[in-house]
């Protein structure tokens, strides 16, 4: 299997929804998944995401099948906090202090378990339960991937209950996508989501070959924006 994951288009956030260049990337990844034999595609039930896959659904005459644990909605309660630094409140990843509490020592030790650093348990992350998060997001991504054939049965490796030859899209988000991808590949979440990042429209190829009846999911391309230079679109480095 060939999974693909993207996120959505330029947003809008309120009311949930694309800008204009938000429909174009939309138009632009719709166009280059469909020479890609998609068999089955999925998406938030975000409104941005379920706008992005539109297009290749109408291209490929195929169903959007909707994810709500996929929605950001959740991961935006799961996995934020109040930056002191940048005056609000903001993804974890993207907290200038909690970067650098998840680059100590200590925390790297701890692996899949950061969030019972002693940090995570005072009084400046009150009302936070970012173990609650993360094992919400594996739940659903296990459960997901379980529906697919592939049985998560440790960190990246997947028993193939049943080989699926099929090339699956799954339209979402980044801050939800950081914490899902470092899931899916067996990654600690604070090193994943500090040194990937998802650009809107991006594409991130997944490839779960069968290696003696276990997958061991291989990223092929990480939020390519190829789609978006063919169209003459802005990238972040253009």
């Amino acid at each position: 299997m060939l999974f693909f994951y993207i996120r959505h288009g330029d947003p809008i956030y309120n009311p949930d929804s694309l800008t204009p260049l938000g429909h174009r990337q939309a138009e632009a990844v719709g166009r280059m998944l469909s020479q890609y034999r998609i068999n089955e595609i999925y998406a938030s039930t975000s409104e941005r995401a379920k706008l992005t896959a539109a297009p290749l659904a109408e291209i490929t005459k195929k169903e959007v099948k909707l994810l709500d644990f996929a929605y950001e909605g959740y991961a935006w309660n799961d996995l934020t906090c109040y930056s002191e630094q940048l005056g609000r409140h903001a993804w974890l990843f993207h907290s200038p202090e909690v970067k650098e509490l998840f680059h100590t020592d200590e925390l790297v030790a701890l692996g899949h378990k950061w969030y019972e650093h002693p940090a995570f348990l005072s009084d400046a992350f009150a009302g936070k339960d970012y173990k609650a998060g993360i094992e919400r997001i594996q739940k659903g991504s296990d459960e997901f991937f379980e529906s697919l054939g592939y049985k998560r049965v440790a960190d990246g490796r997947y028993e193939v209950v049943s080989e699926n030859k099929g090339r699956v899209a799954l339209f979402a988000h980044q801050g939800f996508g950081l914490a899902f991808l470092s899931c899916v590949l067996g990654i600690p979440y604070p090193m994943f989501s500090t040194h990937f990042d998802i650009f809107t429209s991006g594409v991130t190829v997944i490839d779960f070959s069968n290696v003696n009846g276990y997958a061991y999911p291989k990223v092929i391309e990480h939020s390519s924006s190829a789609h978006l230079y063919k169209q003459s679109l802005p990238t972040w480095y253009t």
